[in-house]
């Protein structure tokens, strides 16, 4: 069945109404506890979308949970723990209630990832698959039960999903600002190897910069902290001081800037410095870090609504979503574009 005829589903009749997909499946089953309006308004939409509840899928309403599984590797760092908690809060709006286990890839247990989350009878699970010690995970909770992976690309299995934020457009974005201010050439400090969202950053740099016509060079790959954007940056300054730097998250950022300012380097003056995640407190630096900033709320409501799609209908979910789009938030780190 092609996109353009597939069978609506309840998410697309929830969306035509503007309530919930929780709100629609009570008027289909229990109808009587739903207000006469809100009812009036999702059987008006179910009409306008011709939509028809599949059998199957209501033949196992009454063995469905409405819970849903949540896997993690327990990371602190902003990015997963932002989606963890867009994922909650989505859920929490749709009536769903949100079980978390945390898995720590190469542990024993990881044979089995989710074992608590499967016998809890959970209807699905969404894995935070930040990098790739999380594809085992991936793989062995799609073998028992629907899983989507949350990622900035697709987890090594063809079984399962993915729904993600289109890390390259954001590093595209950032090199383009960064030609438009009349930067010639750019330092990207690199994040983990491992990590999809830094490996999709440093492919979105590449294409920029060769694209555009600009000098890119890569340092070796960090970690993510601070300490590690400033050994980096103190390395880049022993052969000069860059036109650029960007930075693969905002924490490295932060440790270019102490490494900038201990070397007398002024930003954007000297040299434009620029992140990425838009962390919390970014704009208050000193000075404020231009970078690129996450749909974090809207990646949750889109798992969520993606893996009640492959509730309702295994068998024809419809198309996968395009990635979502980030956007760039441009600071005083930067210089102003030219105008021509």
């Amino acid at each position: 069945m092609s996109p353009a005829t597939r069978r609506p589903s309840m998410a697309d009749v929830a969306g035509r109404a503007g309530v919930s997909y929780q709100t629609v499946s009570r008027v289909l089953n229990q109808p009587g506890i739903v207000r006469p309006e809100t009812r009036e308004r999702v059987l008006a939409a179910i009409a306008e979308t011709g939509y028809t509840p599949n059998r199957a899928a209501r033949a196992l309403k009454t063995t469905r949970s409405s819970q849903i599984g949540l896997l993690t590797d327990g990371s602190s760092l902003f990015g997963p723990s932002e989606t963890v908690t867009a994922i909650e809060t989505a859920a929490r709006e749709a009536g769903y209630s949100v079980l978390l286990t945390t898995v720590r890839p190469g542990d024993p247990a990881g044979a089995t990832p989710g074992a608590e989350l499967i016998g809890s009878g959970v209807d699905g699970i969404l894995v935070v698959a930040a990098h790739e010690g999380m594809q085992p995970v991936v793989a062995a909770a799609a073998s028992t039960i629907p899983v989507l992976a949350v990622s900035a690309q697709p987890p090594a299995t063809a079984s399962t999903e993915v729904v993600g934020v289109d890390q390259r457009l954001g590093s595209h974005a950032v090199v383009e600002h960064l030609a438009r201010t009349g930067v010639r050439s750019v330092a990207h400090l690199a994040g983990p190897t491992d990590w999809y969202d830094a490996h999709a950053r440093l492919n979105g740099f590449h294409e920029a910069t060769a694209e555009l016509g600009l000098e890119g060079t890569t340092t070796a790959p960090g970690d993510w902290t601070p300490r590690s954007g400033y050994e980096m940056t103190r390395a880049l300054l022993a052969g000069g001081v860059p036109e650029a730097i960007f930075a693969a998250n905002d924490m490295m950022a932060i440790g270019a800037l102490h490494a900038l300012h201990e070397h007398g380097a002024r930003v954007p003056v000297d040299v434009a410095v620029a992140g990425f995640d838009d962390t919390v407190g970014a704009e208050y630096l000193l000075p404020s870090l231009t970078t690129v900033s996450q749909p974090f709320a809207e990646l949750g409501r889109l798992a969520l609504h993606r893996l009640l799609e492959l509730l309702e209908d295994p068998e024809d979910p419809g198309p996968p979503p395009p990635p979502l789009s980030p956007r760039l938030v441009v600071r005083r780190s930067t210089r102003p574009e030219r105008t021509h």
